[in-house]
């Protein structure tokens, strides 16, 4: 929790909000591959990248 409130610090500080939707589609990117691991949908998501 202490790492998305120093980023949010760093983001406000320095004006950096254009970093915002970028990190926000790793994050979703990232927490669909984990949550379609070991599931039936996994080999159509692996094909996408």
């Amino acid at each position: 929790m202490s790492l998305i409130r120093e980023l949010w610090r760093f983001m406000r500080v320095r004006k950096k909000f254009w970093m915002l939707p970028i990190l926000l589609s790793m994050l979703l990117l990232g927490g669909l591959l984990v949550l379609a691991k070991g599931s039936a949908v996994a080999p159509f998501i692996y094909t996408l990248f």
